[in-house]
């Protein structure tokens, strides 16, 4: 995954679009979805897994897109809490990707910092296979201090998830008399 400065070659008609969409108001922060990966992969009777490795290339020119006409901040939600429910073989297949993505993207530390990204992984990630989670602490360690970009990575998330530990959390709070319920 790259959202450093590669060697894009965009055609004639992809660098008018660029130019005429900065001429407009940029959000400061875009998300995506990465869903429909399985459906494109049927729908072109190619192995899931193979649509998987076709939707992040899409994404990987996407994150470019963003860089490149001023968005600061993105989110890509890429692995929720319910995919953990899909074949052991799929899931097995896209942790082996994130680690891999992951590796790549702490193995072009270099290239994060001269453009300033950041890199925050979200979700509980305690759930996720522990090189995962290593490579995740380890790429955020390094791009904590990088402003000019932020690159979101949700992964083992969603809301009901994030409700209850959020909940968790303040009850936690009360407890320890940290937050003082109001009566």
């Amino acid at each position: 995954m790259t959202w450093t400065r590669s060697e894009v070659q965009y055609g004639i008609l992809q660098k008018i679009c660029l130019h005429a969409i900065k001429y407009g108001p940029i959000p400061k922060h875009v998300a995506f979805i990465m869903d429909g990966n399985r459906r494109f992969a049927d729908g072109k009777m190619l192995k899931k897994s193979d649509g998987h490795l076709h939707g992040f290339t899409k994404l990987s020119e996407t994150l470019q897109w963003c860089r490149d006409i001023g968005i600061e901040e993105v989110s890509i939600f890429t692995f929720s809490i319910d995919n953990f429910n899909r074949s052991h073989e799929e899931v097995s297949f896209l942790m082996n990707l994130a680690e891999e993505k992951l590796q790549e993207l702490l193995d072009n530390k270099d290239e994060l910092k001269a453009d300033d990204i950041c890199i925050r992984v979200i979700g509980n990630l305690a759930l996720l296979p522990a090189k995962v989670q290593s490579l995740a602490a380890q790429l955020m360690l390094v791009t904590r201090n990088h402003s000019k970009s932020i690159l979101n990575i949700c992964m083992a998330y969603n809301s009901r998830n994030d409700i209850t530990n959020a909940m968790e959390i303040v009850r936690l709070g009360v407890k320890e008399g940290k937050i003082i319920p109001s009566h």
